[in-house]
């Protein structure tokens, strides 16, 4: 009896002294985040996962700074590095829960920055494909995510704006596929703006959207929002930058 009070006591430390480890490194995380530093923040993510392999908000963050700092990243080589990194913590992410949309939005955003670096078209060709059947099936399980209607409406945008290589190949490969609609590009991409009124990546290509479609008002109106947003990640004081240029030559 003696023994198996030590035993469950020893459990109930250890599992306690997990939780405070955990929750420690998340804190950690978030810190650094809001301090914009972003590398020291994905490290502590990583941690996160050797101590609990399917904590899925630390799943989902790993996916989101790999490709934030992927993308930032001059080297051709470092950038796939991180893009495929991406992509391995985004399918451990479905695995470990297939019912959660999030898990679906960054397997999207990890399949569609995988193009951006692959260079044999019809690779890519899947990649951008895969990006949009992995926003579909987040949209089926949460058509109110607003990262999932982001990343559906970067596919339609992305898909008109593409090279007209990776375009043919795409069209050859996958008949099926819809085909891309800048309004429906326009309609997602308010949908995820309603949802959160603070993704300023979100307005920046909401403006690009209106800007090929010709609504100049519509243009000129996102960007005034964009503007006045304030700064909640490293990329955004370039983004506003970029927004502000826009907007002075439309004005």
């Amino acid at each position: 009896m003696n023994k198996l009070l030590v035993v469950f006591f020893f459990c109930c430390n250890y599992f306690f002294s997990f939780a405070q480890e955990t929750s420690l490194l998340l804190k950690q995380a978030y810190n650094y985040e809001r301090q914009f530093k972003e590398p020291e923040a994905l490290e502590k993510y990583k941690l996160v996962l050797i101590n609990d392999p399917k904590n899925i908000g630390a799943l989902i963050k790993t996916v989101e700074l790999n490709c934030t700092i992927g993308e930032r990243t001059v080297n051709k080589t470092d950038k796939r590095l991180y893009f495929e990194s991406a992509l391995s913590f985004a399918e451990r992410a479905v695995i470990a829960d297939s019912l959660n949309a999030k898990c679906w939005y960054v397997l999207a955003l990890a399949c569609s920055k995988m193009a951006i670096t692959e260079t044999d078209n019809k690779k890519a060709a899947i990649f951008i494909r895969d990006m949009k059947l992995n926003a579909d099936k987040a949209l089926s399980i949460n058509p109110n995510d607003a990262m999932a209607n982001f990343i559906e409406g970067k596919w339609h945008y992305d898909m008109i704006t593409l090279n007209w290589a990776k375009r043919l190949a795409i069209k050859t490969l996958f008949t099926k596929l819809p085909d891309a609609d800048i309004d429906l590009a326009i309609e997602y991409l308010e949908k995820c703006k309603r949802l959160d009124q603070y993704f300023m990546l979100n307005y920046w290509v909401l403006a690009n959207a209106y800007k090929i479609k010709n609504r100049p008002e519509q243009q000129i109106e996102t960007l005034q929002k964009l503007v006045k947003l304030p700064i909640r990640t490293f990329d955004d004081a370039e983004i506003k930058s970029a927004a502000q240029k826009m907007l002075d030559g439309l004005e």
